[in-house]
């Protein structure tokens, strides 16, 4: 088991998103991806993305503007 991290913090709308995506594509099953970021939207979009794609959300935390959200594939 791996753990994949992305660092988006500064960037907007999609790309964050897009950036979990390729994670996701080569993660393999049991990674945790890990994404640390800082866009408002993006922290609601990634977990329902990552709902919609069957994965599970194992944690978000956020501190001073800075979210961590990590999805287990």
């Amino acid at each position: 088991m791996a753990e994949i991290h992305i660092n988006v913090t500064g960037e907007n709308c999609p790309v964050p998103l897009v950036e979990t995506r390729k994670a996701v594509k080569k993660a393999q099953p049991g990674d945790i991806i890990e994404i640390t970021g800082s866009n408002s939207a993006s922290k609601k979009e990634i977990p329902m993305a990552a709902a919609a794609l069957k994965l599970k959300v194992v944690s978000i935390e956020e501190t001073d503007g800075i979210w961590k959200i990590k999805i287990e594939k």
